[in-house]
């Protein structure tokens, strides 16, 4: 018997995976992607308590013995521009002011040194209230704006730009600053005191 003839098939390729197969690495890699984004999705979302002292964006808690956070660079402006900080408040306000000072500013200012001495001393006056903030060796900016946010009782009086940005996006926390050898209040329509 003869060998029988073995024709070729016609216009056979090899076969090859799809590139949306599931066995494609760069596709395992995505799916894993979309697993975890389904996943976040589900996990139900924190939302933070509403302070319960403020009417819309007014904050009741702020009364006339005015608890005032000051900052370092605050300091160093108040006395370049040859302001008296407690009289100055008071004349901002027109009430009762209490400077108070975290641990965490004072230390920064104690870092400063010899240059900013007069500072240090003006923190240390007695008409200055200390508030042991609890945070080790912190950022100052960060120490206040955590302060702050626990307690709405503040106003903050800082020169800084990037920080009284932070502060604008806290709502009821009114922010002090020096403008045109005056201090000055944004957020707070009681200011009488404060120029327009």
């Amino acid at each position: 018997m003869g060998k029988a003839k073995k024709t070729r098939k016609f216009a056979v390729a090899k076969k090859i995976i799809s590139p949306k197969d599931a066995r494609v690495k760069s596709n395992q890699k995505e799916q894993l992607v979309k697993a975890k984004e389904l996943a976040k999705k589900e996990k139900p979302r924190h939302v933070d308590q509403a302070v319960s002292a403020l009417f819309f964006q007014y904050n009741t808690q702020l009364g006339p013995p005015y608890h005032i956070l000051v900052d370092t660079n605050f300091i160093n402006f108040s006395i370049k521009n040859k302001m008296d900080i407690v009289r100055s408040m008071m004349d901002c306000l027109l009430a009762k002011c209490i400077p108070c000072i975290t641990d965490c500013v004072m230390g920064e200012l104690e870092k400063l040194g010899s240059k900013y001495k007069v500072a240090l001393r003006l923190a240390q006056d007695p008409r200055f209230e200390r508030i042991p903030c609890g945070c080790k060796g912190c950022y100052a900016d960060d120490c206040m704006v955590k302060m702050v946010t626990a307690w709405r009782c503040f106003i903050v009086a800082t020169c800084d730009k990037e920080l009284r940005g932070r502060i604008r996006k806290i709502p009821g926390v009114p922010c002090m600053y020096i403008s045109s050898h005056r201090y000055t209040v944004e957020r707070m329509p009681e200011a009488f005191g404060a120029p327009r």
